[in-house]
């Protein structure tokens, strides 16, 4: 662990502060991450100005994906903002992803100050609006029953050390997921690393949805590592909290209350394990309206994120 490391925890520590969901993380979590298979170790770049840090570019390459497409990141701590070193940062990541063959450019705009300042960046090179999610939270304290849900669905707990369950799940994810945005493959050895190496979720709590003895869907319910420590609770946080990490129906038995039966099974798993708070992430424009979903159990968005998107071959 060298100085490099620990000046860029400081500076996604220093750019993420304002940010609702992303936790602060120390330089040991960040030597941990690296031992994800999905890490990409190069196209990270630390901006200097007279020998301080106020910057990060990373231009991540998803070596799983097929269609030559990279994801451009970059942040400035606030006292540098507005100082137009933006595009400059933007263009690095640009020209770090066509140097490793990249063909498109995908990159998030998070939330209400950066909406205008980081958006009009990438219009400025040639983006375009391509997708608009949400963040979207609910308190604990009152989940209700009798919104909907089907209560002919059995629910069963996954078995970490089991393999057959870690390759059922790895199924039901790639098959409920594969028309979704951005959708690529999830290998067996992801769901694994998921289940039994991240450090990230602590807590986890998965249950797969049978009806007439049929596997039909799945809901992961997960405690962050991170999220509840200390200086969280400085932001603002309804802490405890906690997530809903994935939840997929397949399509043939979409619309039937499958889905409501596991979000409200993930919620009250998550509040006995004494959580005050849960949040998601979910796609506006998602193919199973998946937002109506949450709504209709009391979840109200609070952050927005925009995709924009560019050709660059």
């Amino acid at each position: 662990m060298g100085k490099d490391e620990a000046d860029w925890v400081e500076l996604i520590n220093a750019v993420n502060y304002r940010h609702p969901a992303d936790a602060l993380y120390t330089l040991e979590d960040y030597m941990k991450l690296e031992k994800n298979p999905e890490w990409d170790p190069e196209g990270r770049f630390i901006v200097e100005v007279n020998g301080k840090p106020v910057g990060w570019v990373n231009a991540h390459v998803d070596k799983l994906r097929d269609d030559r497409k990279g994801f451009a990141a970059f942040g400035i701590i606030p006292e540098f903002r507005g100082r137009g070193m933006d595009e400059e940062l933007a263009e690095t990541a640009i020209r770090e992803l066509k140097r490793r063959g990249m063909k498109v450019v995908q990159s998030v705009v998070e939330g209400e100050v950066q909406e205008g300042e980081d958006a009009r960046v990438w219009e400025r090179l040639g983006f375009r609006l391509v997708r608009i999610g949400s963040l979207m939270a609910k308190e604990l304290d009152d989940v209700r029953s009798g919104v909907g849900e089907n209560t002919k669905v059995e629910l069963e707990p996954l078995r970490k050390d089991s393999d057959e369950d870690l390759r059922l799940l790895n199924r039901l994810t790639n098959e409920s997921f594969k028309e979704h945005f951005n959708w690529r493959p999830v290998p067996l050895e992801i769901t694994v690393y998921l289940i039994r190496k991240d450090f990230w979720w602590k807590t986890q709590g998965w249950f797969f949805a049978l009806l007439d003895g049929q596997h039909v869907g799945y809901v992961g319910a997960v405690v962050g590592e991170m999220d509840n420590r200390a200086e969280n609770a400085k932001r603002g946080w309804i802490l405890p909290r906690g997530w809903i990490l994935s939840i997929g129906v397949l399509k043939p038995h979409r619309g039937t209350g499958i889905g409501t039966r596991l979000i409200l099974h993930g919620m009250k798993y998550l509040r006995a394990q004494g959580m005050a708070s849960v949040l998601l992430g979910v796609d506006d424009s998602n193919v199973t309206k998946a937002k109506q979903l949450y709504e209709k159990v009391g979840f109200t968005e609070f952050w927005k994120q925009s995709v924009y998107e560019r050709t660059i071959a």
